[in-house]
């Protein structure tokens, strides 16, 4: 049985938060299970609508969705959701500007097929790997692949937030999708770069690793951001694709 734990933190620099998480191991719509994390962006109240809006609207199409492909769902939803930003952001200044990262995934029989749009992360993690399956929309990542500048160099780069595909952003937006065969030990974790700005992945791993319940790892994860300078909001959802019990928070 699926077990999942959702957490988000405001951290210690923020007046408000502007992560928002969905995590159900029931069926939504066609989907078996749905996880998402968002991290909105935007002045005053801008950035809150936009991630929270942009949830509810995936998890509003998915439920409503007669597609049988986990990936056309996952798209079309989040396509949905662009629209919808886009239209409020027309028709609301104060909304004027907003946008969101997303990252989304489904599992269903070993096999997780994963959205995502931004610098939102999903990692995989046991005792002897972490690996990072989604490919960050940013500036400094594009940098990356040019060959630019190293990994090491893009950790402390000044335009490290600089995000390069949101939705909210553009009129159509594009989604990149993954598809990963889990082993048994695989641990999931989807997060928002509140997270792994503050952590290097091998931290991570050893959190998510750790003989402990979901829910104590990803307090722990939390935690560990804060007392490391919790700069910004944090988002966390955890999955044990192979775990004996639900556990959903």
């Amino acid at each position: 049985m699926v077990q999942a734990f959702s957490i988000t933190d405001i951290g210690k620099r923020r007046k408000l938060n502007q992560d928002y998480v969905f995590a159900s191991v029931s069926p939504i719509g066609n989907l078996p299970n749905v996880f998402i994390v968002a991290d909105g962006m935007g002045g005053h109240n801008a950035g809150d609508y936009a991630s929270k809006a942009t949830v509810e609207t995936m998890e509003r199409r998915i439920r409503e969705s007669h597609m049988t492909e986990p990936v056309e769902i996952l798209g079309c939803a989040i396509r949905e959701a662009n629209s919808h930003i886009r239209r409020m952001a027309s028709e609301n200044e104060r909304l004027s500007g907003m946008g969101t990262t997303v990252v989304a995934a489904t599992l269903q029989g070993g096999v997780l097929e994963v959205a995502n749009v931004g610098d939102s992360r999903l990692y995989i993690a046991n005792q002897r790997e972490i690996r990072q399956i989604t490919r960050d929309h940013s500036l400094v990542e594009e940098m990356v692949r040019m060959g630019g500048i190293d990994r090491l160099a893009a950790r402390n780069h000044p335009d490290k937030n600089i995000i390069t595909r949101a939705i909210g952003a553009m009129d159509t937006v594009e989604a990149d999708f993954f598809q990963v065969d889990l082993l048994r030990g695989d641990m999931i974790l989807l997060c928002s770069d509140g997270l792994t700005n503050m952590l290097e992945d091998e931290e991570i791993r050893k959190i998510v690793s750790a003989a402990t319940e979901l829910s104590e790892k990803g307090k722990a994860l939390v935690g560990a951001a804060n007392d490391n300078g919790g700069k910004d909001n944090i988002a966390v959802i955890l999955i044990d694709p192979f775990g004996e019990q639900e556990n959903e928070a």
